[in-house]
């Protein structure tokens, strides 16, 4: 799995744009390492490479008194995201296999690929 290094931009292989309500995966072997957002966006999907570890629409990354996940790598008080609105010029880092934004004519995401 690939680690962020302080030169994010370094790690990207591909980007794409989207300002209607469909979903954007990454090429075959790649992943969503950051989304852009040209406009205010509420996500409609957001699935994380490990559910557990970054934030998505599908479970708790990081949940709340979670025996299983806390023994691991992870840490604790996380929530499943739901409705949450991420500001116009604002970008999220993880690792993810697709993402589906609101749609917005006006503005939409951009999405940066790599490993």
């Amino acid at each position: 799995m690939g680690k962020f290094s302080n030169d994010f931009t370094g790690q990207i292989t591909g980007s794409a744009y989207c300002d209607a309500a469909s979903a954007i995966t990454p090429p075959s072997g790649k992943v969503i390492l950051g989304i852009y957002f040209i406009q205010d966006n509420v996500l409609a999907a957001l699935v994380a490479e490990d559910p557990e570890m970054h934030i998505n629409t599908v479970g708790s990354a990081h949940e709340q008194d979670n025996a299983g996940s806390n023994s691991q790598d992870h840490g604790d008080g996380g929530l499943t995201l739901s409705a949450a609105k991420f500001p116009a010029g604002s970008t999220i880092y993880g690792r993810w296999t697709s993402v589906t934004p609101a749609a917005d004519a006006d503005g939409g995401i951009i999405v940066y690929f790599g490993k």
